[in-house]
């Protein structure tokens, strides 16, 4: 069956294609795992469904946006979410175009709801969002795409300027507490009380590189980047902080697979693992990286290699639906031992999303497979 659903698929568009039409097949919207929850496993993969609809048209992936969005606000606007953290806010990247291209206000009240978290999280000494109430003085690396990009969004919607102005500081607090000058890489986080088991007693930064919340950075980098106006002053630190990202990331990339590990810096280690979900991410990065004129055209090789090595990972089940495996499961902070030791599982829909990402990213770089 592997095979020859395969041989159909002759683009990168085709791959992200047959990821969401899988997904739509096997759930209806208000059922997405976790289901019954606004959550930024749907909103990475719906986001990802919702940039795939703009190139391939047709109605049947905003139907299906809008049915997830509308199972999960009333009326009135008003919905479930987790008030104490960063991870509730992505999914609110669904809403822009449903108040674009609706007359009903439900959907700008949500925004608008998801936007006024931002003066009520607590925040570090320097003014760094917490990533959750419950993990005081810490900043994760996956707080910044979680909250940012959807800072970004509402700023462009309705003209607040200031939450750009907010993302940069939020991205340049982030980077100085994170960056390994050594690697090149982002701790997974820091911790400023340096109470946490994990927490370096001098740094507080945790002890290693994490591929998936790596990747949430790299994605943001690109997404910045798109969202500062010509000529701003923050252009070029920026853009060569995702040049020297995606160098640190090449060096890093398995040279038979093209894959990438879960922990980043250590794939010769005892029980660490190729994993889907960030390499999906690095393949993103430096794709998108590559259109957006940060790196030159020679990282293309490494991009097509994580991808070709990505699509010999997939493999399709009885009734060819497209399945992901290899993904870890969310997680959090913790030491080597912790992160290898995370379970692996099929179709995380974060995991799905990213894949759908890549391919839409590839599909620039890789016409034809």
């Amino acid at each position: 069956m592997d095979a020859q659903v395969k041989e159909k698929l002759q683009t990168p568009l085709d791959w992200g294609k047959a990821a969401c039409d899988s997904l739509m097949n096997t759930f209806e919207p208000s059922e997405l795992p976790p289901d019954g929850r606004w959550h930024y496993h749907q909103g990475v993969f719906l986001e990802s469904m919702r940039q795939l609809k703009e190139i391939t048209g047709g109605d049947d992936y905003y139907n299906y946006i809008k049915a997830y969005v509308d199972h999960n606000i009333d009326e009135n606007g008003n919905f479930l979410w987790n008030r104490k953290e960063l991870d509730a806010i992505q999914a609110g990247l669904l809403l822009f175009e449903l108040d674009e291209t609706t007359d009903d206000d439900r959907y700008r009240i949500a925004a608008k709801k998801l936007r006024s978290m931002f003066p009520t999280l607590n925040r570090t000494s320097d003014g760094g969002y917490w990533h959750k109430d419950h993990y005081p003085y810490q900043m994760w690396l996956d707080g910044l795409y979680m909250g940012g990009v959807f800072s970004m969004n509402y700023a462009k919607a309705y003209n607040e300027p200031e939450l750009l102005d907010m993302v940069l500081e939020q991205e340049r607090l982030m980077r100085k507490h994170t960056l390994c000058e050594k690697t090149g890489l982002y701790h997974h986080a820091w911790d400023e009380s340096r109470q946490q088991e994990w927490a370096d007693p001098e740094t507080g930064k945790s002890p290693e590189f994490w591929g998936r919340a790596i990747g949430w950075y790299g994605i943001t980098y690109n997404e910045i980047l798109d969202f500062l106006p010509e000529k701003h002053p923050s252009t070029a630190e920026l853009s060569g902080a995702l040049s020297d990202l995606v160098k640190s990331l090449v060096r890093y990339q398995d040279a038979e697979t093209g894959m990438w590990y879960q922990v980043v810096d250590k794939p010769q280690e005892k029980n660490n693992w190729a994993e889907t979900s960030c390499t999906a991410l690095f393949v993103y990065t430096i794709a998108r990286a590559i259109r957006g004129g940060h790196v030159d055209e020679s990282y293309k090789e490494q991009a097509i290699k994580g991808y070709r090595g990505l699509l010999e990972r997939m493999k399709f089940n009885e009734k060819g639906h497209f399945i992901m495996p290899e993904i870890c499961i969310g997680t959090g902070v913790g030491d080597y031992e912790h992160y290898v030791n995370r379970p692996k599982t099929d179709n995380d829909l974060h995991g799905v999303g990213s894949f759908v990402l890549a391919s839409l990213e590839m599909q620039h770089l890789l016409p034809e497979l």
